[in-house]
Formats: C-alpha cells, structure tokens, sequence
C-alpha cells in the first residue's frame, strides 16, 4: 500500500537575511524522503514560504526541523515587515496529496504542535480543519493583534489563548498548524505606491466585504519598489479560478486610474488550477514551473 503523501507550506518572518533563510531550508532538505520543492521570500512582507512534500511522517519531522531552526534565527521583538505574523514560523500547513485526507493532515498539525510545545516551548494554535474551537479555522481570526497584540490577549484572555502550550516563546512567539485544501497565494503589484487604492481594490475583491467567493485579500506597501500590492489568498481555487481574480483586480484598479506593474504567484499551484487560468498565467510570465505536481516528478526523478 502507498504511504500517504502529504505537502507543508510554512511561513517564516524573514525575508531579507538569505543566510537565515538558507539554514532554515537546509533543515528540510537534511529529512529523507522529503522534498523541497520551491522557496521564495519578499524583503517588504520580510517573510519566506517554504514548499516540500513527502511522506507524511517524514513531513512532519522536516515541519519541526524548520521551525526549531527558525526559532533558533529569527528575534519577533526585531521583526518589521508588511505581512501579519504571530512567530518566527508563522504559519506551518500541511495538505493532503495522494492517499492522504483533510483528517490525516489535522492528526499531523495537532501532533506536531505538541512536539513544538514540548520541545521548544512554543505555543500553538490550531486552524483550519485542525481547528479545536469555533471561529479558529480562518487564519485570520487566529492571528489578529498580531505577535505584539495577541501575546497580551492570550494571558488575559482564555477566547485567546494559545490550544496547546502556555505563554508565548519571548522571541520566536507562537505557531499557527492547521490543515487545509490546496491555498494559491496571488499578489497583484499596482503600477503606483497609492496605499489607498490597493486597499480599496482589497475591500472590493474579498469574500468578506462582499466580494469574490474564497478570496482573501488586503492592501499593502512595498517600499523597495515605492508600489502598492494587492496581496491576495485563493482559498478554493475551483471556485474562484486565479485568472478571475486577477482580472477582477485590474477592473478594479481601471476604475480608479491605476495600471498593474505585474502579478506574483507565490509558491506552486496544482496542475489543475494551472489549466483553468493558462491563458492569464503565461500571459503574466508563468509556465509550467510553478505546478506542484512537475516540480514533484522532478525532485523525485521522474520527469
């Protein structure tokens, strides 16, 4: 019988410190049977996301190996970036790939969010379909006040409390685990650095303001390149196709007189939503590189 496959995105807050991030990425690839299949980090959000997979097990282990390096790297206390965190590794996901379902990625969230308590004395927070309370399964509502914000919250109140462990690692913080289907993060980089208008076009766009169905987005700066993001996850691809929201994007930005300077794909996306948003992908620069499934055949030796 096949060993269940299983993909993990982790999220760190480092961006600008190549070395930090090379460590961290070194950790995962020293795993046997683990496969790391693309980086890539952002100076202006000052974070780095990690793509490997494997099996689940071993998956797991490279989970704690990245994140015990990050805490070891990375100080919260001195972090500055323009995406939300609440620890050195943010956000740790795990995906289900052959074999593997929604509830064996949740087993491995809540077993490696002990491990991570017990051994580093990080707490943890479980989301998504790992989630262990009401409201914990979007991200978002997990991660509001941020490190300096919730570490307050979570001595006060027990609504903000970490699921597993106690008080926050005073400068690697605490970890968000979870499960959860196939996530494309997509950025659209406006051709202005109007603030505003990425955060009016944000609003617009998302699910939660009345928008897109399965969209998440905010509106950020990028200082490096004095231009406006509109820094958007796609949570079912299936029903919001990337080629949907990109162009809702661009309509939005038309009405308000601002051009796009260019789109961003952040990790791998599945072969699938590659097809269905082809012709706007290889229009914005993409090719076949960024599907989760070639880049496994190749790191695996089979394609």
């Amino acid at each position: 019988m096949t060993r269940p496959m299983v993909e993990c995105v982790p999220n760190f807050s480092e961006g600008r410190d190549s070395a930090r991030i090379e460590a961290i990425a070194e950790r995962v690839r020293a795993v046997p049977s683990v496969f790391l299949l693309d980086r890539h980090s952002d100076a202006d959000h000052n974070r780095s996301v990690l793509t490997f997979a494997g099996q689940a097990a071993a998956v797991a282990e490279a989970a704690f190996q990245a994140v015990e390096q990050a805490a070891a790297l990375i100080d919260l206390t001195r972090h500055r970036g323009q995406h939300p965190r609440i620890g050195a590794a943010d956000v740790v996901p795990f995906i289900p790939l052959d074999g593997a379902t929604l509830a064996d990625c949740a087993a491995l969230a809540r077993g490696l969010g002990e491990r991570i308590w017990e051994r580093l004395r990080i707490p943890a927070y479980l989301y998504g379909a790992a989630a262990a309370h009401p409201g914990r399964e979007r991200l978002e509502n997990v991660r509001r006040g941020q490190f300096e914000g919730l570490r307050v919250e979570a001595g006060l109140s027990p609504d903000r409390a970490p699921d597993i462990g106690g008080a926050f690692h005073p400068t690697a913080g605490a970890v968000a685990v979870g499960a959860r289907k196939f996530l494309i993060a997509c950025n659209v980089n406006l051709a202005s650095a109007d603030w505003n208008a990425a955060r009016s076009i944000a609003r617009t766009v998302r699910f939660s303001s009345g928008g897109l169905p399965e969209v998440k987005a905010m509106g950020v700066m990028l200082p490096s390149r004095n231009l406006a993001q509109v820094s958007m996850n796609l949570t079912d691809f299936e029903v919001t196709p990337v080629h949907v929201a990109v162009e809702a994007v661009r309509r939005e930005a038309e009405k308000l007189g601002v051009g796009i300077a260019g789109t961003e794909i952040v990790g791998l996306i599945p072969r699938k939503a590659f097809e269905a948003s082809e012709e706007c992908l290889r229009r914005e620069g993409f090719g076949p590189g960024i599907v989760l499934e070639t880049r496994l055949a190749q790191a695996a030796g089979l394609g």
